[in-house]
């Protein structure tokens, strides 16, 4: 009876929270209903890559690439070095957006990679050259002598007309949740969460931030593009776009905001800022969306956005054209066999691409293609759990992080509990599925690497009778309710019939899953699963903070 009092209070107070932490405004920028699955009609019964995902369109802007100029980083220290190096030559612009910036040597030797480039384009008297960092600004602040912004600062003072550096502040966060959520706890109510690293018409989209972990020993995915154009520019606006209402970092550490911000984030109208900032990146899709079509060859396609138990499907036809925006590559149209959607997911804006395309992706996969599964913090939100264990007809190999490979593991305080609360969730999951008899088509892996933390997110995705994947999502989102509800995320859907790409993923893949083992109910009888009853009680009450 005193623990279902203490529950039903906990759950009132986060309730509490969530509610008055900030205005949730809802989305309105399109249609959220069912997205359906294109068919060939050449080849009754068959899918390709293309027209199977043609419908991601209808959410987010397209962009028509060439699949050899993508490439998959294997190892943290290669995207250090890719970093380092592609920063130092670049000549129009470097433009980063991630959590933080850690204080150690390899971040230094990033941060003098880019005052690298800003002195040759100051010596050769290049004046095109713009640095624009977006960072988070609770995640970038923390730390009394050194954080992100003290690793920045020099690079203000000396290039200042080069560089400008923005940090994002949840409008979430204010009032009273302000004043008693300090230091590390004031990360939990909203971040910035979108990790892109570009370089002139070049970029690298991550789940990894810039810190020593994540150049070292501390696994996630990082997919490099290059040579492409528009998509580089799409994402250099989207960058700018989040920084105009953003605070701006000046020289003496100091803040203020952007000049076109006139509504402070946690001072001024709640609902008033977040409507201004959801306009503002809802006109950026549309200008995206607006541009002039590539010319694809023409399909068929009996499937359209609508209710798969109401749409007549005799008379409905899409052109694949009408989709994409933009050409990359530097080639013509022949060339392209790859298509990127990028899917953008801002909560508290009521911008939800991202989830719309995922719930759709999992509500229409179908009985012999098979989906691959990863997060790094496992804790799907109940729409997720409910599409893929009562809706989904595809096979699932769920890949997630081992109590000793989570980045929280031996941290001293609360934080150390963490770990543990996701062996309960992985457990409350694993019931669900035997609930609802999926044993045999939804799996759980746990990943090990001993000495190494797991980061990796996204999926991959097997068309029937396919052995190469013809779809991948690689980017920030962990697909739990910080991704969908609190943090701002952005992923990329990579759609390709390019075999050497297709080749790629399928081996990065294998590479992940092969450190894993697979989770059964003996993984939760064993001493090191065990979890302790106030973290059974707890974990309920905070998972929409995780």
């Amino acid at each position: 009876m005193v623990l279902q009092r203490i529950y039903r209070f906990g759950q009132r107070f986060v309730g509490f929270m969530g509610v008055f932490t900030g205005v949730r405004l809802v989305s309105s920028q399109r249609p959220k209903n069912e997205f359906l699955r294109s068919k060939d009609l050449s080849s009754p019964g068959s899918v390709s890559a293309p027209h199977a995902f043609s419908w991601l369109g209808d959410i987010a802007p397209c962009f028509g690439v060439n699949g050899n100029n993508v490439q998959i980083i294997d190892e943290p220290k290669h995207f250090h070095e890719i970093l380092k190096s592609n920063a130092r030559k670049a000549t129009q612009r470097i433009v980063f957006t991630s959590l933080y910036l850690g204080t150690g040597e390899l971040e230094q030797e990033l941060v003098d990679a880019i005052r690298e480039a800003c002195h040759t384009a100051k010596t050769n008297g290049n004046n095109n050259l713009e640095v624009h960092i977006l960072l988070d600004y609770n995640r970038g602040s923390r730390g009394v002598e050194k954080s992100s912004r003290t690793m920045l600062t020099p690079l203000l003072k000396e290039y200042k007309d080069i560089i400008s550096v923005h940090l994002y502040h949840t409008p979430d966060l204010r009032g009273i949740c302000k004043r008693l959520l300090t230091g590390k706890m004031s990360e939990v109510i909203g971040l910035n969460h979108m990790k892109i690293y570009l370089f002139d018409d070049s970029f690298v989209i991550s789940g990894a931030n810039l810190s020593n972990d994540y150049f070292t020993n501390r696994q996630d995915r990082y997919i490099l593009f290059n040579d492409c154009p528009e998509l580089s520019n799409f994402f250099t606006d989207l960058v700018k776009t989040v920084g105009s209402f953003s605070f701006q970092l000046k020289e003496d550490n100091s803040v203020e905001l952007h000049l076109q911000c006139n509504i402070h984030p946690f001072e001024g109208s709640d609902y008033e800022f977040k409507l201004e900032a959801k306009k503002r990146i809802l006109n950026l899709l549309k200008k995206r969306n607006d541009n002039e079509s590539v010319q694809l060859p023409e399909i068929i396609n009996p499937d359209s956005l609508g209710n798969s138990n109401s749409l007549d499907q005799s008379n409905v036809t899409i052109n694949i054209d009408n989709h994409v925006t933009g050409s990359d590559s530097n080639s013509d149209q022949s060339e392209i066999d790859t298509w990127i959607y990028p899917l953008i997911q801002m909560g508290p804006f009521g911008i939800v691409d991202d989830e719309v395309a995922m719930k759709s992706i999992f509500r229409t996969a179908e009985k012999g293609e098979e989906i691959f599964l990863a997060s790094g913090y496992f804790n799907l939100t109940d729409h997720y759990l409910q599409v893929i264990l009562q809706e989904s007809q595809s096979k699932y190999n769920i890949l997630m992080a081992s109590p000793e490979v989570n980045g929280f593991f031996g941290a001293k305080g609360f934080v150390g509990a963490v770990p543990a609360a996701y062996i309960h969730i992985a457990k409350r999951f694993f019931r669900l599925t035997g609930k609802y008899e999926q044993h045999d088509r939804i799996k759980l892996r746990e990943y090990f690497r001993d000495k190494w933390t797991f980061h990796v997110k996204g999926l991959w995705y097997y068309l029937k009778k396919d052995t190469l994947p013809s779809m991948s999502i690689v980017g920030s989102a962990n697909f739990g309710y910080r991704s969908v509800y609190r943090d701002l995320e952005c992923q990329c859907a990579i759609v390709t019939n390019n075999t050497q790409l297709q080749q790629q993923l399928k081996e990065e893949h294998i590479r992940l899953y092969q450190g894993s083992t697979l989770v059964s109910r003996e993984t939760f009888l064993q001493q090191d699963r065990h979890v302790p009853l106030w973290i059974r009680i707890v974990t309920p009450l905070i998972r929409h903070f995780f």
